[in-house]
Order: structure tokens, then sequence, then C-alpha cells
């Protein structure tokens, strides 16, 4: 094998944690907001998925390249760089309650699609989705990470299939998909909505997650942990440990990054389009219940009931993933770990009172989406700022321009939620 090149075998083996973290963008919350935006505004948004995704990749990009070059999580990074610990608090207190607002999406996503699959009532559909990602996550930590990704990416390829296939059948416009990629908005209801999409679309528990899923599968037992006082030195110990050069290993992970975010928007965007072209104007579409109603009615019961199983297996493998991260952002902020069992109960708690009272729940999905779309900045700002310093990444730190378009990320998600803030408080 010649130097800075990867044969095809190797590279494979290399590819995962980007696709598990990629399970975060296609989410229940994701379909909610998607669905909602295609049904209410038809083609308008198309535009925030596509940028959205964009930015996503460059993110995730540097989320893996800190857990692979130091070793060391995002959380954990923070956890040793914010000395005051009422500031390491009050920063594990934000992160936890994106975690807990990305468990609700994910939870109720669970719980609707067994409803419509099976009629299962929503609080026992809830109940069966928090047991699965109990057995899905103790899976990973019992088998390893290879074993949990390959059981997550099996159900991504369901969630693929059970998205995409209704635009096969029913497809859009191909003028009305041009014409949303224009930028502009309708009313404050569309900056909800695109406020609402890239908080599905780039989760900050999916930036904390992939740090800490790139550092297992690919840090040495030996050094896992470990903090090193120079860059140079951890760099240079974590290669001769791993076997590959980390240079040869983040070109892999680029392409891991690049497959991942491929199919996540893909099947964001097939989501979206299949609402404009099929259920515009149709009454009670904004619901995900009402979408598969006249998804049954308009296309037919294989592409609702595809709908509904891709809800399924999102719901059951995204809700894993946010417990991951949630587990991961107390260990590294607090350095406290919970067991995994007594985690994962605390956090269904507020989904199931959601479901329980009978709060509309593909109104509490959007909901959940906008509050990831606040927790954003929290992760985005630090990560950019982290991989930018040689003291953190040494040779591999951003260059220039990847810190330039990170910024420019960050500044555009902080203006667009500061005009939702406004938009609210104004009554607009």
């Amino acid at each position: 094998m010649r130097r800075g090149r990867l044969s095809l075998p190797r590279l494979a083996w290399l590819i995962g944690p980007a696709l598990v973290a990629g399970v975060a963008y296609l989410d229940p919350g994701n379909v909610a907001s998607n669905m909602t935006a295609g049904a209410v505004y038809g083609y308008l948004l198309v535009w925030v998925v596509v940028l959205g995704n964009v930015m996503a990749w460059l993110i995730q990009y540097l989320s893996a390249k800190l857990g692979i070059v130091t070793g060391r999580s995002l959380p954990e990074t923070l956890g040793t760089r914010i000395r005051n610990p009422w500031a390491r608090r009050a920063y594990w207190l934000q992160a936890e309650l994106v975690a807990m607002a990305t468990d609700i999406a994910e939870v109720i996503g669970g719980a609707v699609a067994l409803n419509l699959l099976f009629g299962v009532p929503l609080i026992w559909g809830g109940v069966i989705t928090g047991v699965v990602s109990i057995g899905l996550l103790l899976l990973q930590s019992r088998r390893g990470p290879r074993t949990f990704e390959f059981v997550v990416i099996g159900l991504l390829v369901i969630i693929a299939i059970g998205f995409t296939f209704g635009v096969l059948v029913a497809p859009p416009e191909a003028a009305g998909v041009v014409s949303g990629l224009v930028p502009r908005f309708e009313d404050a209801g569309s900056v909800l909505l695109a406020a609402s999409i890239l908080g599905a679309t780039i989760m900050p528990h999916a930036i904390y997650a992939h740090s800490a899923l790139a550092r297992d599968r690919f840090a040495p037992r030996a050094v896992r942990g470990a903090q090193a006082t120079d860059a140079g030195t951890a760099d240079r110990s974590l290669a001769e440990l791993r076997g590959i050069p980390t240079a040869r290993l983040l070109r892999a992970t680029k392409w891991d990054v690049t497959i991942a975010m491929i199919i996540a928007g893909t099947v964001n965007l097939c989501i979206l389009l299949l609402a404009a072209a099929n259920l515009a104007g149709v009454p009670g579409t904004d619901s995900l219940e009402g979408a598969y109603a006249a998804l049954y009615s308009g296309i037919g019961p294989v592409v609702a009931t595809l709908f509904a199983v891709g809800l399924l297996a999102s719901g059951l493998a995204s809700t894993s993933v946010g417990a991951y991260a949630g587990a991961e952002i107390m260990h590294g902020l607090l350095h406290v770990r919970v067991p995994l069992l007594a985690r994962r109960l605390v956090t269904l708690i507020p989904a199931l009172l959601i479901l329980a009272v009978g709060f509309d729940p593909t109104v509490a999905l959007v909901l959940s989406q906008v509050v990831l779309s606040f927790g954003i900045p929290f992760a985005l700002i630090p990560l950019v700022a982290l991989t930018a310093k040689a003291d953190v990444l040494g040779v591999h730190r951003n260059r220039i321009a990847t810190t330039a378009a990170g910024v420019a990320a960050s500044v555009f998600l902080i203006a667009l939620n500061a005009t939702l803030l406004w938009l609210v408080f104004t009554g607009a």
C-alpha cells in the first residue's frame, strides 16, 4: 500500500463512527420538522435542508478530528479546560437539557410509529422504545463499538428505505425543487420551521457524540482518557499505538463523514419533498398521524407502512445514540459516571409525561428541535475554537479557511435563533 493511500478494505474498516452519529440527523424530530415544512410551505424551505447538511459536514468532521487527534471527546476536553466548577456545571446543565430534548423527540417518534403500525397506546410505545434503547446501549458497552455500529447502520438502511421510497413512487416537481433552493422566508412560521430543521439537522448531541465515537473506535486502550501536555507528542503516541498515521486516519474520516452526510441529507430532503409534492394543502397533514393517513389514502398502504417503519427505526436508533451522548456529557463535564439503566430511566421521564398528558406529539417534536437549535452555539463555538488551537490539535489544527467557515456557520445559526426569539417575544 502506497504512502498516503488506503486500500478499499482498509478504508471500509475505518468507516463507521460518522454513520452512527449520522443517525442523529435522521431522528423523529427531523421527520416531524421536514414533513411539517413540506406540508405547510411546500418547497419553500428546501434551501434550509441543503444548507444545514453542508454545515453539518464541516461540523461533524471537526468533531471526529478532535476525538481522533486528542483521544478525548469534546465534553472531556471542555471538562479539563473550564476551570471554574460553577461555569462547568452551568455548561453541563444546558448540554443536559439539550440531551433531554433529544430524548423527547426520539422516544415520542418511536411511540407514534408503534401506534401507527400496531395500535400500541402512545405511553406504552414510549416505554417500549426506551427499553429497546437500553438493549442497544448494553450491546455497545458489552460487545464494543463495532457491533453497535453494525446494528445502528442496519437500522439506518431501514430508515433510508422507509423515507425515500415514497419519493420514487410519487416524485416532486423539478421546478418546485429548484425554486426551493432560493433562500427566503414567508412568515414567522417559516422562520420557526427553519430553526427547527436546523436544530434537527445540526444537533448538539451529535457533535458531542461523534467526538466520543471516534475516540472509542480508534483510541488504544492504553492511552484512552490520558491527558497529554504536548499535542505533538500525543499525536505521535496515538499514531504509533494505532499502527496508522493520524493524517491518513483523518482522510478516511472525511470519507466516513461524506457518506454519512450524503445519506442523511438525501433522506431529509426526500421527507420534505414527499410532503411538498403530496401533502401540501391537504388538511391535517401537519402532524405525523395525519401525514401517515394522507400517504395511506393518497399514495397507498405500502408507502405509508414503509414511512411508519422508517419512523420506528429512526426512534430506536437515534434514542440509543442520544443516550450515549448524554452519558458522555455527564462524564466529561462532571467527571461522574451514572449507571446506564438509571440514566436511561431518568431521561425517559419527560417524554413519557408528555405522552401521558396527551400533548400533541408532532408539536412536541417540532418544539424539541427548536430547543436543540438554541443549544447549537454552545457546542459549535467551543468546537471551532478548540480545533483551531495548536496546543490542542498540533499540526492538525484547522486551516484559516476552515475556521472562517466554522465561524460563519456559528454566526448564521446564532442570528437565526436571535430572529426567532424576537419574533416570539414580539408576538409576530
